[in-house]
């Protein structure tokens, strides 16, 4: 099946007071259609950078793109015009940001919000736009959706203002979908309806998914495909049952490690991860998870692994990935 996105090589840098920060230093990955993808890592490893990459959001004049393609049914984003790039917002390519209520309008009503994507992207007339807004809402199990179309993002609890950013993300039927931490501050109950819900509706409509999410439980449940990120690099790559069934990298164990798990014995401890995460300001020259590994070898400190093929679509950034066991 060919690809939807392609990202090759992708490089996003922040300038700051304190130098240059590689917040996505050269990823590369890619999402099939009707598929879902999982980016995964602890906070400020690059998976949100790596999102606003996409869709050409980051931060402007601290972030640029330094390098890289990224291409989206064969079109390379990074040389479309910012014209070109608002047509496909929004219509082809949408994104559920991470927090709602940052998110949406205050000062808007919830149907307003909705209709103003819609007829920013179709020739609809008003009441074919509000129209749409409530069969969006009925969609994503908001009730009493007449009513709820004239309320503020105020009036809605965190699951029913997400359900919001999904109806308005698939407002205009988009190809792909970038989902950033989508059911974060949410209680468990509310995040598996909600990732219930998206599953449901993206295998409706053939929509492609990337999830960015730093739960584990998350990636095997949803995810086709998983991609580790550290530092800033995609250090593990592969599908769920190869990345949950034999970890190649020591810190993609490491999460592995530190989840509770039903099948080992209550009194069993979790095993956290040692050390702190990298200073991005100033990386060693070699592996930058080598300070913290337990598996590392003089080679590790001299030399960046390259990200290479341990099975038939498993990869993984490690210069003893074969030798590793859990």
């Amino acid at each position: 099946m060919p690809s939807l996105l392609e990202v090759r090589e992708l490089k996003t840098y922040l300038t700051t007071s304190q130098g240059v920060v590689k917040a996505v230093d050269g990823i590369s990955f890619d999402v099939r259609e009707g598929e879902t993808v999982a980016l995964v890592g602890e906070s400020g490893c690059g998976k949100t950078m790596s999102a606003l990459s996409i869709m050409r959001l980051i931060p402007r004049p601290q972030a640029s793109i330094v390098g890289g393609e990224i291409r989206f049914q064969g079109r390379d984003l990074l040389k479309l015009g910012e014209e070109e790039m608002r047509r496909i917002r929004g219509a082809e390519i949408a994104m559920i940001f991470q927090e709602p209520m940052t998110s949406l309008n205050p000062v808007l009503s919830i149907g307003r919000q909705i209709t103003e994507t819609v007829e920013a992207h179709h020739p609809l007339s008003k009441e074919e736009a509000r129209s749409r807004a409530l069969e969006l809402l009925q969609l994503v199990g908001i009730s009493d959706p007449a009513q709820r179309l004239a309320e503020y993002p105020h009036q809605f609890s965190g699951g029913m203002r997400q359900r919001v950013m999904i109806a308005i993300a698939l407002s205009c039927r988009p190809k792909l979908i970038l989902a950033d931490e989508p059911t974060t501050a949410l209680d468990v109950t509310i995040q598996a309806q909600l990732l219930e819900l998206m599953r449901d509706l993206s295998r409706r409509f053939g929509v492609a998914l990337v999830i960015i999410t730093h739960n584990l439980g998350v990636v095997a449940r949803y995810a086709d495909r998983v991609n580790v990120m550290y530092a800033g690099k995609i250090i593990e790559s592969g599908t769920a049952t190869e990345i949950y069934r034999a970890p190649r990298h020591p810190y993609t164990m490491g999460l592995l490690r530190s989840v509770p798990r039903l099948d080992q014995p209550r009194k069993s401890k979790l095993e956290p991860i040692e050390g702190q995460p990298p200073d991005l300001w100033n990386l060693p020259a070699g592996c930058s998870f080598a300070p913290r590994c337990r598996f590392v070898v003089e080679k590790c400190a001299q030399e960046a692994p390259p990200l290479r093929q341990v099975e038939d679509s498993h990869h993984s950034a490690c210069w003893v990935a074969e030798t590793l066991t859990q």
